[in-house]
């Protein structure tokens, strides 16, 4: 059977491997530690399970609008304006299958064929396999650590062509966790502004933020112009604790929107409707269980991030936000261990698998081969047993 080019050059999620890997050796018995997946361990709150329960109960419509109920857009508007001071209408707003759907249905719906796409490193896999599914070409920029992972107006202009059509943008960053300042945007947003770009601004971990020192803000905010060309992608997927539930939003100009809703009109159709009223009660209540989530992510932050700095050869940063930690390798090269030689952090994520039941994320997935990624979204007793785990390979090898 011959597949199509588009089916043989898309690489599968790299952290969906690694966690369906670890489920699998789970149930022969392994008690594998993951710290390779960005699913917070915590419930979902019980306010929102209560709306999908009730959702359930009253019989509702088996289809909504391919855009999604009328009262959740309206929701994720004044929460648009509430947090952000930003002013959107119902019909700016798409609801759709995660947050991954919404990227997706973006760049189906701006990127043509052979258009570039302006996409930083360290970077979350998914940018350049959506980008190279719609037929567009990602370019790739390496950031640089004295940089703190963040693209600047000067690396824009060395990769910009005539076929530019897009940036993405990520802050709080997947996986660096780096955060954007208002200078830094402003930069990026004057460029795209100048040179007619669309700005893909993924802002599904903007909570997720443990410093009192720095505050998110969304590019979308630095004026009417930039407004304009500036999609945003979020989800209460992260939030929440609601990754299973399979929601997210988009939020653009309303030609772009249209164009999306009618893409996925083809493609899935509307977010079950038990989830949108989830979603909606999520986004119509308070923040004490957002603040409840941040206080003990910072607190797993602190500690997986402090072990990791205390264990000889391994060096991070650490993050401002985010779910993880990006962990360089490269002093552990050269070193055989069960006969693999250490040329990568591929290498590394594969040796703490096989003999050390602990899953990472190699690095090389991001666009940064010397590091691995650990995620904090685990429970505080996994986190404490899987460095464990790392810190006795170290002992033991090096």
């Amino acid at each position: 059977m011959i597949l199509s080019e588009r089916a043989t050059q898309v690489r599968t999620s790299a952290s969906l491997k690694v966690t369906a890997k670890a489920e699998k050796m789970n149930m022969s018995g392994y008690n594998v530690i993951n710290l390779g997946t960005g699913e917070v361990d915590i419930k979902t709150p019980a306010h929102i399970t209560a709306a999908a329960v009730d959702a359930i109960e009253h019989n509702l419509p088996k289809y909504t609008a391919v855009e999604g109920i009328a009262e959740l857009r309206e929701a994720v508007c004044k929460k648009m304006y509430a947090d952000r001071g930003l002013v959107y209408e119902p019909e700016n707003v798409v609801i759709t299958n995660g947050a991954k759907q919404a990227l997706m249905n973006t760049i189906f719906s701006v990127v043509g064929q052979s258009d570039e796409v302006i996409i930083s490193a360290p970077y979350w896999q998914s940018y350049v396999e959506i980008v190279l599914l719609a037929g567009g070409v990602p370019v790739i920029v390496y950031t640089r650590g004295e940089h703190g992972y963040k693209i600047t107006a000067e690396e824009l202009e060395k990769v910009y062509t005539d076929k530019t059509k897009a940036i993405i943008i990520n802050s709080p960053n997947n996986p660096t966790g780096a955060l954007c300042t208002e200078k830094e945007l402003q930069a990026i947003a004057d460029f795209a502004v100048e040179k007619d770009l669309i700005v893909i601004s993924d802002e599904v971990y903007d909570k997720m933020i443990y410093s009192q020192k720095v505050k998110f803000l969304s590019i979308a905010s630095l004026g009417e112009e930039i407004k304009k060309r500036t999609v945003i992608v979020n989800s209460p997927s992260k939030t929440y604790s609601m990754t299973p539930w399979r929601i997210g939003y988009s939020i653009a100009d309303k030609n772009i929107s249209k164009a999306m809703t009618r893409i996925q009109s083809h493609c899935t159709s509307n977010v079950n409707v038990v989830s949108q009223y989830a979603a909606l009660a999520a986004l119509k209540g308070n923040d004490e269980c957002i603040d409840r989530l941040v206080n003990e992510l910072k607190r797993r932050r602190d500690y997986m991030s402090q072990r990791i700095s205390d264990i000889p050869y391994l060096r991070s940063i650490r993050p401002v936000g985010g779910l993880y930690i990006l962990v360089n390798v490269s002093r552990l090269y050269g070193q055989e261990v069960s006969g693999i030689t250490i040329k990568s952090g591929k290498d590394v994520a594969q040796i703490l698998l096989s003999n050390y039941n602990v899953a990472v994320v190699s690095g090389d997935v991001f666009g940064c081969e010397d590091y691995i990624r650990l995620s904090f979204a685990a429970s505080m007793e996994s986190i404490i047993v899987g460095v464990n785990r790392i810190e006795k390979f170290i002992k033991q090898n090096f």
